[in-house]
């Protein structure tokens, strides 16, 4: 049996604040499915997150979010589609994730898993967003994405996801998520070193 020095940690980020959050109970079931996987998982409540540059960093719930980006090894996006894109909840929370904080980079090398809910047909803008977005941020985003049509018949009472095809891709983006995980977490420092960032630009002859 493998074992492991700390269990891969998972942040979960959610774009929208309605009472029955289809994004919000989205990401609920991929963190039930990638924790049954042997993730450690948290979530950020974006609940009096204020909107970006409105207020100094220093911001309590500014430093909740950082520092869960921090202890983070991998990520899930999870945003509503409106009006074709990602909403302002979700793009708000990546604003406030700088690119860096001093020295450290909070969200380089962590990997990241993108899903979207929408109204209607099946539709992938959002997670297209998502994509550039994560690219941007430099993360590793998984292959892998899931895109639930019509949430609204998607979900249980209790907010738990019906058996179906959908839920199905959220297994396997779970599944791989954690697979990225595990395989990239020795591999960050050496995958993440750039050579104009690198004392080795001093030596090189390029």
């Amino acid at each position: 049996m493998t074992t492991f020095a700390h269990l891969p940690r998972i942040l979960f980020l959610y774009g929208s604040l309605r009472d029955r959050s289809y994004s919000r109970l989205a990401a609920a079931e991929a963190a039930r499915i990638i924790s049954g996987f042997g993730a450690e998982i948290r979530f950020f409540d974006p609940r009096e997150l204020p909107i970006h540059g409105s207020v100094p960093d220093t911001h309590p719930k500014v430093q909740e979010l950082r520092e869960l980006s921090l202890w983070s090894e991998g990520q899930v996006w999870t945003s509503p589609e409106m009006h074709g894109n990602i909403t302002g909840i979700m793009k708000n929370q990546i604003d406030w994730i700088p690119l860096t904080m001093g020295a450290v980079r909070p969200t380089q090398g962590r990997t990241l898993a993108v899903m979207q809910v929408s109204g209607g047909s099946q539709s992938f803008n959002a997670v297209n967003t998502l994509r550039i977005l994560g690219r941007w941020m430099r993360m590793f985003t998984i292959p892998n994405q899931s895109s639930v049509a019509k949430a609204y018949n998607e979900f249980n009472e209790d907010g738990t996801m019906k058996d179906s095809p959908y839920r199905d891709r959220i297994i396997d983006v779970m599944e791989e998520l954690y697979k990225f995980t595990l395989l990239l977490r020795e591999q960050v420092d050496y995958l993440t070193d750039r050579y104009s960032e690198s004392p080795r630009k001093l030596m090189d002859n390029f």
